[in-house]
């Protein structure tokens, strides 16, 4: 191993003893308590979804200073404020600090980074003839408003791939919600009647527990 890999390593677990939730960076989503029966359908509209049990995120009271970019970038996007600043709220499951997640963006470039936990590949497509086409995935953990930027553009893309109709007992805002969290291939599997598994479950859980958050935080 280089000199630069054990330097690299060691201000990693430096990090990690300082913020032992961290952890969390590997596990991925966290479960959630269970919530109540999905609302009938209603892919014609932006309804809010049904209530659960779940309690809402721990990072609510930092999340919610995000108000402002939500509405700015979920207007030029043209989508719903509401869905992206909880879709915020369940990103906000593990710490975003900018020195851990630069540390790990050497270990594992594969992980999803930012406040609203972005993966390499999806922030390279979403960027595509955007305003923010000249930024880098790299930039994510320093930068909130691009990463919410890029959120609200990847929710733009994934709804432009939603079905017109749909069968199943999702809402428009939940279906996107899976999509966030599972990618467009699952979400139209899921708007054409595929139960999801239970980190997508989990995740929609969560987007339950904290919508009321999330309308608060934009008033």
């Amino acid at each position: 191993m280089s000199n630069s890999r054990r330097r690299s390593g060691r201000r990693l677990r430096y990090l990690l003893a300082r913020a032992p939730v961290a952890a969390v960076l590997v596990a991925g989503c966290a479960p959630a308590g269970p919530a109540g029966p999905p609302r009938a359908p209603a892919p014609t509209s932006s309804a809010p979804p049904s209530a659960a049990s779940a309690s809402p995120s721990a990072g609510s009271a930092s999340t919610a200073g995000f108000a402002p970019q939500v509405r700015r970038y979920s207007a030029a996007a043209g989508v719903d404020a509401q869905l992206l600043m909880a879709i915020l709220y369940n990103e906000s499951y593990k710490p975003h600090d900018p020195k851990l997640e630069r540390a790990w963006q050497k270990m594992d470039p594969n992980a999803a980074f930012g406040v609203a936990n972005m993966h390499r590949g999806t922030f390279d497509d979403t960027k595509r003839g955007r305003d923010f086409a000249g930024r880098t995935w790299e930039e994510l953990p320093d930068d909130p408003d691009l990463a919410i930027e890029a959120a609200a553009w990847y929710l733009h893309d994934l709804a432009a791939v939603l079905p017109a109709h749909w069968p199943a007992r999702y809402t428009r805002d939940e279906l996107l919600a899976l999509g966030y969290n599972a990618g467009p291939g699952s979400m139209k599997s899921f708007a054409g009647g595929a139960t999801p598994g239970p980190v997508a479950q989990s995740y929609l859980d969560r987007l339950h527990a904290n919508w009321d958050a999330a309308a608060e935080a934009l008033r």
